[in-house]
C-alpha cells in the first residue's frame, strides 16, 4: 500500500483574473477541491483580492505579489517563508521587483527562457534556508532537484503559449518523518473565457 501524504499543498501561479481571463479556472478549482488539499500556495499575479477569497473557500492560502498585483499594493509580500508540517518552504514570484524583472525581461526577449542563467541561483540564494523553493512568473513548470533541495513551478493557471495552451497546477506533498515531493498537473487544453 503506498504511503499516505501528512500534508498536501495545492500550489499554482499566475491566475492572471481579470488582466487576462474574466475567472479562475474551474478545473483549478474543482481539482483543489477534490484533493482536499490543506492549504493553497499562490506564487503571485494572482491580478484581483477576489482569486484569494475565492480560493479561501477550498483552503487556507499562503499567497505573494507578483509583477501584475498592482491591486494588493504591499499587503502582500515579494517573498514568503513558510513551515508546513516542518518543511521549510519558500515561495515567491520570481520576479524580484521592479529593477530585477526589468533586467530578467531584457533577458528574455534576447535570448527566451534559461532557467540555469536567470533564476536557479537567485532562488537558492533568495531562500538559503529552504528545501523547497516555490515559484512562478515564468509560465513554465519546473519541478527539478538543485543541491538537494526541490525548486517547483507550478506553471501558469490558465492557457497560454509558454504552457502549451493548458491549464496547470501542482501538489506538494509532505510524508512523515518530513520526506516531502512535487508533481506537476496538466488538467486541461481548453482555455477558460477570455478577458474582454
Amino acid at each position: 500500500m503506498p504511503e499516505s501524504p501528512f500534508f498536501t499543498a495545492g500550489v499554482i501561479a499566475d491566475t492572471h483574473v481579470p488582466d487576462r481571463f474574466n475567472q479562475v479556472s474551474p478545473e483549478i478549482l474543482s481539482f483543489l477541491h477534490q484533493t482536499r488539499v490543506n492549504a493553497i500556495l499562490h506564487a503571485g499575479d494572482i491580478s484581483s483580492p477576489l482569486v484569494i477569497e475565492i480560493l479561501k473557500q477550498i483552503a487556507p492560502v499562503y499567497a505573494v505579489r507578483g509583477n501584475r498585483d498592482w491591486a494588493f499594493g504591499k499587503s502582500l509580500p515579494l517573498n514568503k517563508e513558510l513551515n508546513l508540517a516542518g518543511v521549510a518552504v519558500g515561495l515567491t514570484h520570481g520576479h524580484g521587483g521592479l529593477k530585477r524583472y526589468l533586467v530578467e525581461k531584457v533577458k528574455y526577449l534576447r535570448a527566451g527562457y534559461d532557467f540555469e542563467k536567470n533564476y536557479r541561483r537567485y532562488l537558492l540564494d533568495l531562500f538559503p534556508r529552504s528545501k523547497v523553493i516555490v515559484f512562478g512568473h515564468t509560465h513554465r513548470q519546473e519541478n527539478r532537484w538543485e543541491d538537494g533541495r526541490l525548486i517547483f513551478n507550478p506553471g501558469a493557471a490558465f492557457p497560454c503559449q509558454e504552457n502549451g495552451y493548458h491549464v496547470q497546477a501542482g501538489l506538494l506533498r509532505i510524508y512523515a518523518g518530513g520526506r516531502f515531493e512535487a508533481e506537476i498537473i496538466l488538467l486541461s487544453e481548453t482555455p477558460p473565457p477570455r478577458a474582454k
